[in-house]
């Protein structure tokens, strides 16, 4: 959600900001601005168009310091007047990320004291705050540091004075922001995406962190006020990897790097001969010998590869997993079981509603965390005792595609290690599943060879307004995903069903305008399926079918069989997401929606 971006140098800074912002449009945003210093002169311009139309606003703007910002609604409607940055009077320029729960009482008190609000945002707070601390003596710094100790909530902020040209000020507290170290010039960003074209070198900033920023360098202080020196981390990504090069939108380009995605996440196992617990951390050896349980916390798309990887855990590995929802977890009461394993997953590993969860999780009294996700730097992994990195690499498109896949071969590696600590595991079974994992890559893009025939069975969704997926046992969260995917990026309504819970409620939505996307694996629940499948069919449903190879299933009137290539076994899971998000990509196509860029979503989910 939201993005910004800042800069300060011996050029003109509106193109690294512009630049900045096109490469955070994935996080989802309604409107966007930016504000420069010039002569000791605020310029500011906004707009709720795309950052495109707000670069045709900005031709004529230019100065060496400067904010910018993509805006998510949260506090007041999509609008020029509450987009950021944020101004008080002349003086202050404000952008920021995350909600300020207490900004109706700062509202009140700074009306009294004669401030003037334009907006309907929580932001305009922060200005005005600062802009009184800053006016009766203290520094830049100093202002805003006094006027986060006010402040109740998440945020990342940037800050500048129109009479201080050569200073920039932010901070972060439950909100992800990050420093860009060039040669003699200076950024800030929500995401490193944003700065890759300027710079490789990245300082990530902790909870809680304020620091001020000018030519000469930087300095950071902690939550406490105390200077502090955080490492610089080079970045191996390139600018060539966030952009969209052959592809018509990020999320087929996604979807097509999958197989390295996979095997860049395997690479480490893949190379060996056996599995073992230091892939998850220096102390995941003795961590998984006292854990009798696991909890698995995530939203969304990682809430799916958590349900996914219940069926593994308790097949494979045979330990109990409980897999919840995050943002509902953290309001219920919950017994803790201090030797449960609580796994978070997320792509961003900034998910508001997970970091959450996982905090609460620690304060009940769990005391093995393991998180899965995508970013090193994240607050999830920073926060979490155990990690696995995922190196899928940037997702930009909104619809999750090789951020799941990649989950899910986390938490299969995960199951294996469990499995083989707990004797559940013989030397022949490990070195069949490690058969099978060097193997997947090749399997998946055999899976992408279908794309022209998936391409052309959209088509047929076109003018549908509700569609059903089914799904049974480990499958039954991959029909979830696949009506997950249609619905984020083509807007049809779409629910998914375990199949055998059709003749409980569902098989009255049936009918000849309600297609029915089934996954039908080559496996002990294939002939229940097939069952339930006729029971759509008799009552006029239209069905299409992903069918492993040796089902079976036949293409007639009504019946539109895809045929995989092979059954992947207890992999199977991620060669089925494939023609599913396949499906949903080339539906969106048909009906014209912006794929990459779903109406009123966010990529990184950072507030509640």
């Amino acid at each position: 959600m939201c993005g910004i971006v800042g800069a300060v140098a011996q050029r003109n800074v509106v193109p690294i900001l512009l630049q900045g912002l096109q490469r955070l449009e994935y996080r989802g945003y309604d409107s966007a601005g930016l504000v420069v210093v010039d002569q000791k002169k605020l310029q500011r311009v906004r707009s709720t168009g795309r950052v495109a139309e707000l670069s045709q606003r900005s031709a004529n703007t230019s100065g060496h310091l400067g904010i910018a910002h993509t805006r998510w609604a949260t506090h007041g409607v999509p609008s020029e007047r509450n987009a950021h940055p944020h101004l008080s009077g002349d003086l202050i320029a404000v952008v920021h990320n995350g909600i300020i729960e207490n900004y109706e009482e700062l509202r009140t008190r700074l009306t009294a004291q004669g401030y003037s609000f334009t907006s309907d945002t929580d932001t305009e707070v922060i200005a005005h705050l600062i802009h009184s601390h800053y006016t009766k003596g203290s520094t830049l710094l100093a202002a805003t540091q006094a006027t986060l100790a006010e402040l109740v909530g998440a945020y990342a902020i940037g800050v500048l004075a129109a009479d201080n040209p050569g200073q920039l000020i932010c901070a972060r507290k439950g909100s992800p922001l990050l420093l860009g170290v060039g040669d003699g010039e200076y950024f800030i960003a929500s995401d490193m995406s944003a700065l890759l074209a300027v710079t490789k070198r990245m300082v990530y900033l902790e909870e809680g962190d304020v620091a001020e920023i000018s030519l000469s360098g930087y300095r950071v202080f902690d939550a406490h006020g105390k200077s502090v020196q955080r490492t610089v981390h080079t970045s191996e990504l390139n600018n060539e990897s966030v952009e969209l090069g052959e592809y018509q939108h990020y999320m087929q380009k996604e979807i097509h790097e999958q197989p390295q995605a996979l095997a860049n996440t395997l690479e480490a196992v893949c190379n060996s001969q056996s599995l073992i617990p230091g892939i998850f951390g220096a102390e995941a050896a003795a961590a998984f010998t006292q854990i009798d349980s696991i909890l698995i916390l995530a939203c969304g798309t990682s809430h799916h590869a958590g349900m996914v990887a219940r069926y593994w855990l308790e097949e494979i590995a045979g330990i109990p997993c409980t897999v919840e929802i995050a943002s509902e977890y953290r309001y219920r009461t919950s017994v803790a079981n201090p030797k449960t394993l609580v796994v978070t997953i997320s792509q961003s590993g900034e998910t508001a509603d997970t970091l959450a969860a996982l905090n609460h999780a620690k304060a009940t009294g769990h005391l093995y965390t393991l998180a899965i996700c995508n970013v090193p730097e994240s607050a999830i992994i920073r926060q979490s005792k155990l990690r696995l990195l995922t190196r899928a690499g940037p997702e930009i498109g909104v619809a999750s595609t090789k951020a799941f896949t990649t989950q899910l071969a986390g938490l299969f590696l995960l199951t294996l290690v469990l499995a083989k600590q707990r004797g559940k595991l013989n030397a022949e079974q490990e070195q069949k599943h490690l058969h099978d994992l060097r193997h997947l890559p090749s399997a998946v893009q055999a899976v992408l060879k279908l794309e022209p025939a998936i391409a052309k069975l959209a088509e047929n969704f076109a003018n549908k307004h509700n569609a059903l997926f089914l799904g049974r046992g480990l499958h039954y969260p991959i029909a979830l995903e696949g009506a997950l995917k249609l619905k984020e990026i083509s807007y049809i309504h779409a629910e998914a069903y375990p199949a055998g819970e059709l003749k409980h409620g569902p098989l009255a939505l049936v009918d000849k305008d309600m297609p029915v996307v089934a996954v039908a694996p080559n496996d002990v629940l294939l002939e229940k399926l097939k069952s339930n499948l006729q029971e759509v069919r008799a009552r006029g449903g239209e069905l299409y079918v992903f069918a492993d190879a040796n089902t079976r299933f036949q293409s007639s009137e009504g019946v539109h069989v895809m045929q995989m290539p092979e059954h992947a076994g207890f992999l199977s899971p991620i060669l089925h997401t494939i023609p599913l998000q396949l499906l949903a990509y080339y539906v969106a196509l048909q009906k014209g929606t912006d794929v990459d860029k779903p109406r009123n979503l966010a990529k990184s989910v950072t507030v509640e």
